[in-house]
């Protein structure tokens, strides 16, 4: 799918859950187009394009969509404009014996700012089905979106930069080793391990503390997309224990992760 890149670099997308966020890029994806920006236009989806085959209810849906509509987040134009607003706006879902459908609309200020997007990041479907983590489906979207950028492959961030684009939670992690090991590791060992990009994100310190961030990032040559592909299709369970094996023969650089 391509998703306009402001809504990858939306602030305050903590509260979401890796279930909400799928939700919400399918639909995007299914209003994309010029009428998506008319003023309440409303699009309708088949409730079981939203939720898992095995769910019997649309309970799960229902609380991702409930979550979308509360969630606040800004956005920052091009002028340095900060935008805020809700990620979803009025919907209806109707259910019948053998089948169901959702009707949904955008708020309007997120209507235009998708009217007026023009940088676009290439999403896909199979991996972000295949994701486990709500933080590396965060990071694998703003790889995404940069790794189109010409003569760039770095960017700094400072320690709440790169928790926003993770999107962790106000609150959450709040130590660097915690931050480290459940957020930023674990993100980064699974974008790798099944996207076609590879990246890397080194802390910057001051002293002993952690002050900022180095993320770089590249696309993978053959081999590597061959293996990326062949873990996407292995089963989720054991992943963690693949990659931990991976990570163990790895050098670790980063000895004191003190804040």
């Amino acid at each position: 799918m391509l998703k306009p890149a402001e809504l990858i670099e939306l602030r305050g997308t903590g509260p979401l859950t890796l279930h909400d966020r799928r939700v919400f890029n399918h639909l995007v994806e299914a209003a994309w187009g010029p009428e998506m920006a008319k003023p309440g236009r409303e699009f309708t989806v088949p409730t079981a394009s939203l939720k898992h085959p095995a769910e019997p209810t649309t309970k799960r849906l229902v609380e991702s969509i409930e979550r979308l509509m509360r969630t606040i987040v800004v956005a920052r134009r091009a002028d340095g404009a900060e935008i805020r607003m809700q990620l979803l706006g009025t919907n209806t879902i109707e259910t019948t014996i053998n089948t169901g459908s959702l009707t949904y609309s955008f708020p309007p200020r997120l209507a235009e700012l998708v009217r007026d997007s023009n940088i676009f990041a290439k999403l896909d479907h199979a991996v972000m089905r295949s994701f486990s983590s709500k933080y590396a489906f965060a990071l694998y979207e703003a790889v995404a979106r940069r790794v189109r950028l010409r003569h760039v492959f770095t960017e700094q961030f400072t320690v709440a930069g790169l928790r926003e684009l993770l999107g962790v939670e106000d609150g959450k992690l709040v130590p660097y080793k915690n931050l480290k090991l459940k957020a930023i590791d674990a993100a980064v060992a699974e974008v790798n391990a099944i996207t076609p990009y590879s990246v890397a994100i080194e802390p910057q310190r001051k002293g002993r503390k952690v002050v900022g961030f180095i993320m770089g990032w590249g696309t993978k040559d053959e081999a590597g997309m061959r293996e990326a592909y062949a873990e996407m299709n292995r089963p989720r369970i054991g992943r963690r224990n693949r990659l931990n094996k991976t990570a163990e023969n790895m050098v670790i650089v980063d000895d004191d992760a003190s804040q």
